[in-house]
């Protein structure tokens, strides 16, 4: 199942682009194309409602390697990363780089839960996010991104 491309700031072109890789918006296209069951759908889906979360969201695609098919994984990033969306058979994974410090009063976060640093969400065949507090969350790191940058600025 094709979807349509989404609009999103990119950063420049680098590399990848110089090997005919694409942009990252094209290669986040490509890969949620490659995944023509449910996990496209819903990684289309977070990758829409992080887009509409905050306007100045940056697109990157880190990770590249043949295990991956050189599709890399989608990061979302402003003064920093917000989080990455990988696919696994069983569950779409969104990891907050810095979710460990974000409150989540709606209970979003259901994975990586042990560690000092790092949250997730996996989102399972048939499970909807609540996309209002999932924009929340992003919202909440970005805010947290720049008030840490700031606060490195300052010292």
């Amino acid at each position: 199942m094709k979807r349509a491309a989404m609009t999103m700031k990119n950063s420049t072109t680098g590399p990848e682009d110089e090997k005919g890789g694409g942009s990252p918006s094209q290669l986040i296209d490509a890969r949620i194309n490659t995944l023509d069951d449910w996990r496209g759908e819903t990684l289309a889906r977070v990758r829409s409602l992080i887009q509409e979360a905050h306007p100045d969201i940056v697109e990157e695609v880190k990770w590249r390697k043949p295990s991956n098919a050189m599709l890399g994984v989608p990061v979302w990033e402003h003064s920093g990363i917000i989080c990455t969306g990988e696919t696994y058979k069983a569950v779409v994974k969104l990891t907050f780089a810095k979710g460990a410090s974000l409150d989540d009063p709606s209970g979003l976060f259901n994975a990586s839960l042990e560690g000092n640093t790092r949250r997730a969400i996996d989102i399972r065949e048939g499970e909807e996010i609540e996309g209002e507090a999932l924009k929340a969350l992003v919202r909440a790191a970005v805010a947290l991104n720049i008030s840490t940058k700031t606060k490195a600025r300052s010292a």
